[in-house]
């Protein structure tokens, strides 16, 4: 019996940003509504039968999205504000949340949610908003919808929650709401609708549920810490559930490990990439009852992984619990890293074997669920990785030895400036003259479709070097007499000659390799393209 393999989640744009186009083209009024869940519906399936045949065990449904996870949850338990309402179509309303939207016939003019980062990532989430007298309503039919897709397929669905105390932390109040209490006390009336939706889980004879806290990886107040006890003893509970994974991921569990193991949950996901060290007290506390899923490939990096160290840490956790209790996971979603390295066709040979996107690193997942009871594995895979391990540590592109001399060379007195403020200063002033408080608009300006279609023409070569220089000293000069025109202090150029900021200037460093299609989702429809720091110990997606 081979170790259980699974993942926490799957890359949602496509391999081509299929998700990106389609989304766009039904806001553009090019698609309808049909035709963007005809799109999402093949990119599901697509993405369910990549990791079924990978050998996925338990394949994550739900955590799909066609915006924000956090939003789909949202929605799911009804926390829709008020001023959204009024728009009746379902998907309308949806993306009002996430876009804002203006119906001047309908007399609507509503601006979106406001979005933050998630965690310490590069992706960015809708940030629910709960009203003064806020009711929790379950509508679960996204949900069972793609359950019921997955089941059709053959697929045998692990559907994602996110969990209630991660929910309502990471959410806010509106106008009006109550100033004396967080959004925690709004706990026992949220809990009944993850219990109904457990209950229909069960009804369609769902194994698992995957319930995602994060949260539980933060320095934690004791409200907070009560919160967790409190949720977690009611969901465990719950008289019609299936089996729950506690999935905990960017951190270690900490002083919370004790919320975790005594929650009689019936597994726990371990981040044990961002936090290895946790591995030992999680062997120690895990009761008998609870299985391990161990986070052992990178879900935010780009690099294969160290498959003999990551096997070394799957055996201990098997001698420790047993076979039958160990899981072998991402440490977290692969949301955060491209799809498939195969689709990368001009990056060179030798960096190549130093990568892993989702695609690749589902293989690694398998291969050390395979090799779990393997005391020196000597599979293909383990072979490869070891080579590449090795090629990587002696490459010149790695050692540069200019670079690490002038680290060597630094020393505390760089840290500090060697004039005051109070002289530097006033030559500043005398200088630039700006007022007490200068306005500025800080950065790029919106980049135009002329803008954008110049831009591939000289890449593409049907534009010259020279027609481009021309065409964005043309647009700079007008950006220039924009803000001029209105009276702003310190100017900006525009930045038209760029794309994406972090791309741009790795473009001009050394050190740094650019994918084809190594795109990952900021937000939306929203893909970027960050260049991979060959030239360090750790490489991770910026």
């Amino acid at each position: 019996m081979s170790i259980l393999a699974t993942c926490l989640g799957y890359p949602r744009i496509g391999a081509n940003r299929e998700l990106k186009k389609a989304l766009e083209s039904f806001w553009g009024n090019q698609g309808t509504g049909a035709d963007l869940q005809r799109s999402a519906a093949r990119l599901r399936r697509r993405h369910w039968s990549t990791m079924k045949a990978a050998g996925m065990d338990h394949i994550p449904v739900g955590d799909f999205s066609l915006y924000d996870h956090m939003l789909d949850m949202a929605v799911t338990v009804g926390a829709v504000p008020q001023r959204y309402r009024r728009i009746t179509d379902s998907l309308t309303r949806y993306f009002a949340m996430a876009r804002g939207y203006q119906n001047h016939q309908e007399g609507i003019d509503v601006a979106a949610l406001e979005m933050t980062k998630w965690f310490d990532t590069n992706y960015h989430y809708i940030v629910p908003e709960l009203g003064a007298t806020q009711s929790f309503t379950l509508n679960a039919s996204r949900l069972l919808g793609e359950i019921e897709e997955a089941i059709s397929l053959g697929i045998e669905p692990r559907p994602v929650i996110l969990g209630p105390v991660t929910f309502l932390a990471l959410s806010k109040y509106g106008p009006g709401a109550p100033t004396h209490s967080t959004t925690l006390s709004r706990l026992k009336d949220l809990l009944p609708v993850y219990e109904a939706l457990l209950s229909l889980l069960a009804a369609r004879h769902i194994a698992w549920v995957q319930l995602d806290e994060p949260c539980l990886t933060m320095e934690l107040e004791a409200d907070t810490k009560a919160a967790y006890r409190q949720a977690l003893t009611y969901l465990v509970n719950c008289p019609k559930r299936p089996r729950l994974l506690l999935a905990t991921y960017f951190g270690a569990l900490a002083d919370n490990l004790p919320i975790a193991v005594e929650s009689g949950c019936d597994g726990l996901h371990v981040d044990l990439v961002c936090a290895p060290e946790q591995l030992h007290p999680v062997l120690e506390a895990l009761p008998a009852s609870m299985c391990l899923s161990a986070g052992i490939v990178d879900g935010r990096n780009i690099w294969r992984t160290d498959l003999d160290a990551a096997h070394a840490t799957i055996r201990r956790a098997v001698a420790t619990v047993g076979k039958a209790r160990v899981f072998v996971g991402s440490s977290c979603s692969f949301l955060h890293v491209p799809i498939d390295l195969t689709a990368e066709h001009t990056m060179d040979d030798e960096l190549k074997s130093w990568l892993a996107f989702a695609t690749q690193k589902l293989d690694e997942i398998r291969t050390l669920a395979d090799a779990a009871q393997s005391s020196r594995p000597a599979q293909a895979p383990f072979l490869g990785a070891r080579a590449a391990r090795s090629a990587r540590r002696a490459s010149s592109r790695t050692r540069n030895v200019a670079v690490r001399s002038r680290v060597q060379a630094v020393t505390d007195a760089m840290f500090c400036r060697s004039v005051p403020f109070a002289e530097r200063a006033p030559k500043q002033q005398a200088r630039f003259n700006l007022p007490v408080f200068p306005t500025t608009t800080i950065g790029s300006f919106p980049q135009s479709s002329a803008v954008r279609g110049a831009r591939a023409a000289w890449r593409a070569g049907r534009l010259t070097q020279e027609a481009y220089r021309t065409f964005l000293k043309a647009e700079t000069h007008r950006c220039i007499e924009k803000q001029e025109a209105i009276g702003l202090d310190v100017l900006v150029h525009g930045e038209f000659e760029r794309n994406d900021m972090v791309e741009y200037f790795g473009e001009r460093l050394e050190g740094f390799a650019f994918s084809d299609n190594g795109w990952v989702q900021s937000y939306g429809s929203r893909c970027v393209k960050p260049p991979g720091s060959w030239g360090m110990s750790l490489g991770r997606v910026l």
